[in-house]
């Protein structure tokens, strides 16, 4: 396995890894697949702004992780959101963690405290995920994600990069 900085020629591998989570699961609440160029600007913008956008190549692209500011505004300048996707084969192999572990190491190294997982409260699956990975659950905001005609419970989890 190679952990390396997202390039140009990944944005299809990570379109094909992407878009059929948007399309076809809650693991999300964004409405609509992404474009090869808007997929193309989220990397070069995070990467110039310092944050991560990895690939995970494993015989290809087998995932991707990425993270950007929680939330506007200087004060949150130190707290991040982390996003990681996986292709469905990859899943269950110990790739996640090593996903993670790497935007840790990135945020860490640029001074950032906190790591946090957005997840849609019925992915028990990323909730165990994170806790395994000493992720603890700092908040649940109920009926906060709309999809597929229903709300969906958003679990925050969280991780002190300091400690």
């Amino acid at each position: 396995m190679i952990l390396r900085d997202a390039m140009p020629g990944d944005v299809p591998a990570i379109a094909a890894i992407w878009n059929p989570i948007v399309r076809d699961t809650t693991i999300t609440f964004w409405p609509t697949e992404r474009s090869h160029d808007q997929i193309a600007a989220i990397v070069v913008e995070r990467q110039a702004a310092g944050q991560a956008f990895l690939v995970l190549e494993d015989g290809g692209i087998a995932g991707f992780g990425t993270y950007a500011q929680f939330r506007g505004g200087a004060g949150y300048a130190r707290s991040q959101e982390h996003t990681i996707y996986l292709a469905p084969e990859a899943r269950g192999r110990g790739q996640g963690r090593v996903l993670l572990r790497g935007l840790e190491d990135h945020a860490r190294a640029r001074g950032h405290r906190l790591l946090i997982g957005g997840i849609t409260g019925s992915n028990t699956a990323s909730v165990a995920f994170h806790a395994a990975m000493g992720y603890a659950q700092w908040g649940r905001i109920p009926a906060a994600g709309w999809k597929f005609g229903h709300f969906h419970d958003l679990v925050l989890m969280g991780r002190d990069l300091s400690i």
